[in-house]
């Protein structure tokens, strides 16, 4: 006959319950131990194996809890304290910016400033660059000033040290500039120390290199050098004389052996215009 092998269920107490026996039982012992000096004794030897590690494990939770709220309290001050510092590097990061800024825009106006000074007898007025065709070179470009404020076709436009181009197109507040470095643009230009006339002609592939050429040049005396500052001359067409273009940085000898050409550098930096002189005085009415 077959053995039937019972299996013994074994007793287990859920866990929550456990604590709840055990902190009934506890409390148990402490009442008793407050009021009963027969079994003081034996309660103190129990206190001391289930009481004492109880509350020991209960003031460990406490002291675990008030750590980890103190923790959390200082990681709350640290994280609005950075939030704070972050509000003022990016406060001071715009102000640093505004400054340079406005820096930058005070050089430029001493700059126009110092070339309304230089050319005071021509009437002039400021203008700000505000569109460009494509590529580096501000070669043709816009202005936010037109007839209203007395600019027409012709008249000459400054900035930096000297020669941007002349007014090709107008409208009532704005207006199209084309500069001398164009390719289609010729200036007639003389060597100041000397007088000899040439013709300098624009040419934006040059201009990679930082320089437009010029040609035509009767130097019969040999005086003309590289440095040599050259202007527009006496006998343009349609700009003032006098207005400094640039200066000689490479001269050679024609094959006709009569005269020179080469590269000079403009005297303005056609990379970063934003501002510039528009002067309301046309060649044909100083002629006159």
């Amino acid at each position: 006959m077959a053995r039937v092998k019972v299996r013994k269920t074994k007793f287990t107490i859920p866990s929550k319950y456990l604590l709840l026996i055990m902190t009934i039982l506890c409390i148990a012992l402490m009442i008793l131990t407050f009021t009963t000096d027969a079994v003081t004794g034996p309660l103190e030897a129990v206190s001391g194996y289930i009481i004492i590690p109880f509350q020991d494990g209960i003031s460990e939770v406490g002291m675990f809890l008030t750590s980890r709220k103190d923790n959390i309290k200082k990681m709350n001050e640290l994280i609005a304290e950075n939030t704070s510092l972050q509000e003022q590097v990016d406060s001071l990061t715009i102000e640093n910016s505004m400054l340079q800024q406005d820096k930058y825009e005070l050089s430029r106006l001493r700059e126009l400033y110092l070339l309304d000074e230089q050319y005071s007898d021509y009437e002039k007025v400021g203008a700000r660059v505000i569109g460009m065709d494509p590529g580096n070179w501000f070669s043709v470009f816009l202005i936010d000033k037109g007839t209203n404020d007395g600019i027409s076709v012709n008249m000459n436009v400054m900035s930096g040290s000297g020669l941007v181009g002349r007014i090709v197109e107008v409208g009532p507040n704005w207006a199209t500039v084309k500069s001398i470095i164009d390719d289609s643009s010729n200036v007639s230009a003389m060597v100041l120390s000397t007088s000899d006339r040439l013709i300098v002609t624009g040419d934006l592939e040059t201009m990679n290199d930082g320089m437009i050429r010029f040609e035509q040049l009767r130097d019969e005396d040999n005086q003309v050098a590289e440095g040599d500052q050259l202007v527009t001359s006496q006998i343009s067409d349609i700009y003032l004389p006098g207005l400094t273009i640039g200066y000689i940085s490479e001269i050679n000898n024609d094959p006709n052996n009569l005269t020179k050409s080469g590269y000079l550098t403009p005297s303005v930096d056609f990379k970063r215009l934003d501002t510039v002189l528009v002067i309301l005085d046309l060649k044909q009415t100083v002629a006159e």
